[in-house]
């Protein structure tokens, strides 16, 4: 996959470095000489193209109309708007990712510009608290489905409701299931009579509101009376 960054900043080289070690074909383009300085010492040189992200001859020269995905991450957002909607008009890019820098230009970053997917720190950090705030100790490993769903794991402390419950008598709905439960250092396969026993670690794929009634289940007795 050919993934080209707009943008050099600590944002951009950064994503550049990690997709690079995960063997991406990527492409950073930068004009600031400050930052083209900096970006040589940390990423490979044929990975950077100098040049106006802005200008559709320079995106042509440095081959947008390969990419499969551009991440537009400078820290202006008309600037990403303008690189995403070129991406797609021009060079007919699969898909866009655009970071918001000021979230009030936030309702800018639509299907109007093409951006198909934003990084709007605020947003992100309001999701984490109530994310934190609602599942408890519940841990979310992994995003699913551009956050739709989450793979979560959760201990089994003693006194919770769940304990001793089969899965079936659970009333989970069937956005959340439980995929493995880790009893003594073993992964056990859940069927629909395993009961679950304190200290297991419960790994589910759940909706956001799964999670929440699977988090009821499994909090301590000392939380549920609060």
């Amino acid at each position: 996959m050919f993934v080209f960054i707009a943008g050099g900043g600590r944002t951009g080289a950064q994503l550049a470095s990690q997709l690079l070690a995960q063997d991406y074909e990527v492409r950073l383009i930068e004009h600031r000489r400050e930052l083209l300085s900096r970006l040589h010492h940390e990423i490979p040189t044929e990975t950077i193209y100098e040049g106006q992200a802005t200008d559709p001859a320079v995106l042509k020269q440095a081959g947008l109309g390969r990419a499969n995905v551009v991440v537009a991450c400078t820290n202006d957002d008309a600037t990403n708007l303008v690189i995403c909607y070129l991406a797609r008009t021009i060079f007919k890019v699969k898909r866009t990712v655009a970071r918001i820098n000021n979230p009030r230009n936030a309702w800018l970053f639509d299907k109007n510009f093409h951006v198909d997917e934003t990084i709007n720190q605020a947003d992100v950090l309001s999701h984490l608290i109530q994310e934190e705030m609602s599942l408890g100790d519940m841990m979310t490993l992994l995003k699913l489905r551009r956050g739709r769903y989450a793979l979560v794991e959760e201990k089994v402390p003693a006194g919770a409701k769940a304990v001793g419950m089969e899965l079936k008598d659970l009333g989970l709905p069937e956005q959340c299931v439980i995929a493995a439960i880790i009893r003594n250092g073993q992964i056990t396969l859940p069927r629909g009579n395993t009961r679950l026993e304190q200290f297991d670690e419960v790994l589910a794929i759940t909706d956001t509101e799964g999670a929440k009634q699977l988090a009821v289940l499994l909090e301590p007795p000392d939380r549920s009376l609060l």
